[in-house]
């Protein structure tokens, strides 16, 4: 566990770069530019696994990029966090212009989410009128408690709060929802294969209780500090996305097709040629479900992740 002294001394006392080693500065010049001095771009592992989101990361992972994540994480350097945090919400803003994302992709109105029938009745914009986007939800990808204690911090998250800090202040509206954990222990990832790293991690993350509901109406973006077989990132789709499954269910059960409320008689469902209501069974009446709409932003990657390009 690292003391208070410790990071006290760091942000009163001279250091030298975390990345370079420079004399006299936590972070020269040279390698803040090299952690944010290009354009956020897509990358793309290979082979790529199953369920991969689109991802967009600011830096390839070698020298400074790597010494400076590696202080951050492994050695409590957390003045580093505001510039990773910085260059994370880089990331994060790429992935946002891209296709298909720029509305709610779980359980909300827009992409991904609910028409007629998905929940409680909606009045929906005006027809022609544009949907306004959803507020932006940033989901950390976990660490292991045990990594948590031995580092006295947990990078990841520390790294999303102030990207979303960073998109608030330009307008984004953008939020933190700390919603997976792991269910299972897996083996350390250093040295495995990307087939060993997909096996390591199948099943192994999952959504906490009602963590699917603070995702609702939201564009959802998965972030971490670094993508190497992508396995990881896939792994944490796939949890977000069954998490999705069983919350659209869950509201279909709650709002059936067929339904009788009230004095009133509000009535919905198909009706016979008489005019009466058919009281639809609850599976014929849920609505066909749809793909979640997720993102992905890291702030490195392996250098030949950014020179695959694919039609």
């Amino acid at each position: 566990m690292r003391r208070w002294w410790q990071d006290l001394t760091d942000l009163v006392l001279p250091a030298d770069c975390e990345g370079c080693e420079a004399p006299r500065t936590v972070l020269c010049p040279r390698c803040r530019r090299a952690l944010g001095g290009a354009a956020p771009r897509r990358v793309r592992p290979s082979p790529e696994p199953p369920g991969l989101p689109v991802v967009h990361a600011v830096a390839p992972y070698a020298r400074e990029v790597r010494s400076l994540l590696l202080a951050h994480k492994e050695r409590g350097a957390l003045a580093l966090t505001g510039a990773l945090g910085a260059a994370l919400a880089e990331a994060v803003r790429a992935g946002l212009g891209t296709a298909g994302f720029g509305a709610p992709g779980f359980g909300g109105a827009g992409h991904g989410g609910g028409g007629a029938g998905h929940g409680a009745p909606h009045l929906g914009p005006p027809h022609g009128a544009r949907r306004q986007p959803g507020p932006v939800v940033l989901v950390p990808l976990p660490s292991a408690r045990a990594a948590v204690r031995a580092r006295g911090h947990d990078p990841v998250r520390r790294m999303a709060l102030v990207a979303a800090g960073r998109l608030r202040r330009g307008g984004t509206p953008a939020r933190v929802a700390a919603v997976l954990r792991q269910r299972r222990p897996v083996l350390d990832q250093a040295g495995l294969d990307a087939r060993e790293r997909r096996e390591n991690l199948a099943g192994a993350l999952e959504v906490t209780a009602g963590g699917a509901r603070l995702l609702d109406a939201g564009r959802v973006v998965l972030v971490d500090d670094l993508m190497t077989t992508g396995a990881t990132l896939a792994e944490a789709a796939r949890a977000l996305r069954e998490a999705s499954g069983s919350h659209r269910r869950e509201r279909t059960a709650v709002y059936p097709g067929g339904t009788r409320e009230g004095r009133g008689k509000r009535e919905t469902g198909a009706r016979s040629e008489s005019g009466n209501p058919v009281q639809c069974a609850p599976e014929k009446a849920a609505p066909k479900a749809t793909r979640v709409a997720l993102r992905a932003a890291v702030i490195a990657a392996p250098p030949d992740s950014f020179e695959i390009a694919r039609n």
